[in-house]
């Protein structure tokens, strides 16, 4: 497969063609609201399944599981801070995330990963700077990982994809 890099999109993640969507998830892994629950809607009874049987993930580290009734063959969780000024570790945290997806993605060969915006909705992160810790992680994965082909930004609706637009121009 050509490698194109980084895309951007908006629309929803859970009809993503990919080696692996990454679900923003809680801390329990058990579904939620926002992307988390529309992944474990989609996904059906099994990924809740799997999920129950890895007990949790901590902020900042990521998880990966079958993908079941989602187009995508993985999905790849991963639990990003709540927002509390950008005093508390904030920034390190988030970027821990997309490390660790992308550690996962090298582990297991994957080609192609689908990211929403990862702490941007209820967590309450400023999409703008989320958009620019994402950016940065992506490039530097592409760098190190010759395998990955690509990597598509999902945006849910046209203030994100604003701000990823921005994190491209910017990074």
């Amino acid at each position: 497969m050509p490698r194109s890099g980084i895309q951007l999109t908006e629309e929803d993640i859970t009809g993503i063609k990919a080696d692996a969507i990454v679900n923003a998830a809680n801390n329990s892994l058990l579904g939620g609201g926002g992307v988390d629950g529309a992944i474990h809607r989609a996904a059906g009874p099994g990924l809740l399944a799997e999920c129950r049987a890895l007990g949790g993930c901590p902020t900042g580290e990521a998880r990966i599981t079958k993908g079941y009734n989602l187009p995508a063959a993985w999905v790849i969780h991963t639990v990003g801070p709540v927002w509390h000024g950008g005093s508390q570790g904030e920034p390190e945290l988030l970027a821990r995330c997309y490390r660790n997806c992308f550690a996962l993605a090298r582990e297991y060969g994957l080609k192609t990963i689908a990211f929403p915006a990862i702490s941007t909705g209820v967590y309450g992160y400023p999409k703008e700077e989320a958009a620019r810790i994402a950016v940065r992680e992506a490039r530097r994965a592409l760098a190190e990982n010759a395998h990955l082909a690509d990597i598509l930004f999902v945006c849910f609706n046209s203030a994100t994809r604003l701000a990823y637009e921005k994190g491209l121009a910017k990074t």
